[in-house]
C-alpha cells in the first residue's frame, strides 16, 4: 500500500475524545492494561497528506479574514461525486454549506415540518438523530429493520407505509449507508422505498456521510439517483469528515436539486447567523478531494475490510451467544449479545463494564435502540484489533 494504515497513532493530548474521553464516561481500566479506542465514530489512523499540506499551504499566507468559497471548492465536490458515485448533472448551485450533518438534517426538517410533526426513522437508529429530532421538537417515528435467513439488515415495507398512512407522516430521515447496522442498500430498495415516499408526498431528508466507506464490492447508490422524483424530494448531505477523519475541522454540505427546497433551506441555515464556513476546512475539504485523496480511501477500504471480516469471523467462531450482521459500509459492528448475557445472567451494562476494565472503550447500543446490543469501532490498525478481541475472548466472553 501507498499509505499508512498500521502504525500506531499517538493521540493522547491531542485533543481528541476517542482516546482522552471525559472522566466517568467508562469503567476505570485494571492495571497493566492499555486503552483501546473503539467508541465513538472516530478513526485512529493519519489522514491523507494532502490535507495537512492544503492546510498549511494556506495558512503560511499572514491573513485570515473575511472570504467566499473558492471555485476549487465546489469542482472539488463535483469531482469527487462523479468519479466516486456516478453523479451527473451536479453544477455548484445545488451545493450549498452546513457546519455539520445533523444541523444540516434539522435545517431540513424545520423547512419541511412544523414543530411537533412525526418524522419517519429505521431503528436501529443513529444517537444523533435521537438527540437532534429530539431536541427540537421533533416526533420519531421508528419502523424496524430486520434480519432476512442470511443475516442481513431489511427495510419492512409494510411497516413504513403502515405508518406514513396511518399518522400521515411527511418527512422521513434515510441513513445510507445505514448507522449502526452498516448496511449498503441496493438499487432495488431504495427504488422502493422512494415509491412510497412519493406515494405519501414525504421529503426525504438522506445522510450519506458514510458514503465513501464501501467494504468489499458493494456500491453506494445515492438516494437521488434512482429516480427523478427522487432527485427532486431528497436533500442530501455527505462530508469529507467521517472520511478522512476532519470532525474537528468542521464542515459539511448538502446537496439539493429541488430549487424551491434549496432556497428554503439557505435562508433556514442563515437565521442562526453561524452556520457558516471556515476557511481551514475549505483548504481541507480541497485537499482530501485530490487525486491522492481517492487513493487513500480505496486503500483505507481494503484496511477496514480486512479488520471488519476478522472481526466478524472471530465473533462466530469464539464467542457463543453473540452475533453480528456482517457490514457491508461505515467501520462500525452493532453486536447483539442477547444469547451470551441470558446464558451467564449478565446485563449488558456490566458486560461493557468488563470489557472496559480491560481497556476495550466499546459503546452502549441502547442509545442506538439496541436492546442488548454494543457498537464497536474498527476503524484502527489492525493490530490493535487483534489485542482487543484476544482480551475480549481470554477477559471477557470466555473469561475462567
Amino acid at each position: 500500500m501507498k499509505y499508512d494504515f498500521e502504525t500506531l497513532l499517538p493521540r493522547h493530548g491531542m485533543d481528541s475524545i476517542a482516546v482522552d474521553p471525559a472522566p466517568g464516561m467508562f469503567a476505570e481500566t485494571k492495571e497493566g492494561f492499555d486503552t483501546i479506542p473503539m467508541w465513538v465514530a472516530d478513526m485512529n489512523f493519519r489522514t491523507v497528506p494532502t490535507i495537512p499540506e492544503a492546510i498549511i499551504g494556506r495558512t503560511n499566507h499572514p491573513a485570515y479574514g473575511y472570504f467566499a468559497p473558492r471555485k476549487e471548492y465546489f469542482d472539488a465536490i463535483i469531482d469527487w461525486q462523479k468519479t466516486r458515485h456516478g453523479v451527473t448533472g451536479l453544477e455548484a448551485k445545488h451545493i450549498g454549506y452546513e457546519n455539520g450533518v445533523l444541523g444540516g438534517v434539522i435545517t431540513a426538517l424545520n423547512v419541511v415540518c412544523s414543530k411537533g410533526d412525526k418524522v419517519l426513522l429505521h431503528t436501529p437508529t443513529y444517537i444523533g438523530f435521537t438527540g437532534a429530532l429530539g431536541n427540537n421538537g421533533y416526533d420519531m417515528v421508528l419502523s424496524p429493520l430486520h434480519l432476512d435467513e442470511n443475516g442481513i439488515w431489511r427495510m419492512d415495507f409494510e411497516d413504513m407505509e403502515k405508518k406514513l398512512k396511518e399518522q400521515h407522516i411527511h418527512a422521513a430521515v434515510f441513513c445510507s449507508p445505514h448507522n449502526p447496522c452498516g448496511r449498503v442498500w441496493e438499487r432495488w430498495e431504495i427504488e422502493k422505498a422512494m415509491e412510497l415516499y412519493k406515494k405519501y408526498d414525504v421529503y426525504v431528508i438522506s445522510d450519506e456521510i458514510w458514503s465513501d466507506l464501501i467494504l468489499g464490492d458493494h456500491e453506494h447508490i445515492p438516494t437521488q439517483s434512482v429516480s427523478e422524483d427522487a432527485r427532486m424530494r431528497t436533500a442530501a448531505f455527505y462530508a469529507p469528515s467521517k472520511t478522512f477523519n476532519l470532525a474537528g475541522l468542521v464542515g459539511s454540505y448538502h446537496i439539493v436539486y429541488n430549487d424551491w427546497l434549496h432556497d428554503r433551506m439557505k435562508k433556514e441555515a442563515s437565521l442562526s447567523h453561524y452556520n457558516s464556513m471556515n476557511v481551514l476546512s475549505m483548504y481541507a475539504l480541497i485537499g482530501a478531494y485530490k487525486p491522492e485523496g481517492h487513493v487513500w480511501v480505496d486503500e483505507l477500504c481494503q484496511v477496514l475490510t480486512n479488520n471488519i471480516n476478522y472481526a466478524c469471523n472471530y465473533i462466530a467462531e469464539h464467542f457463543e451467544g453473540v452475533t453480528v450482521s456482517r457490514p457491508q459500509g461505515t467501520y462500525m459492528l452493532f453486536i447483539d449479545c442477547t444469547g451470551w448475557c441470558e446464558k451467564h445472567g449478565v446485563d449488558i451494562g456490566e458486560l461493557q463494564k468488563r470489557g472496559q476494565e480491560y481497556g476495550i472503550l466499546w459503546q452502549d447500543g441502547r442509545a442506538f435502540h439496541g436492546p442488548c446490543h454494543i457498537r464497536m469501532n474498527l476503524a484502527l490498525p489492525f493490530s490493535l484489533v487483534k489485542e482487543a478481541f484476544e482480551r475480549l475472548d481470554k477477559y471477557v466472553f470466555n473469561a475462567e
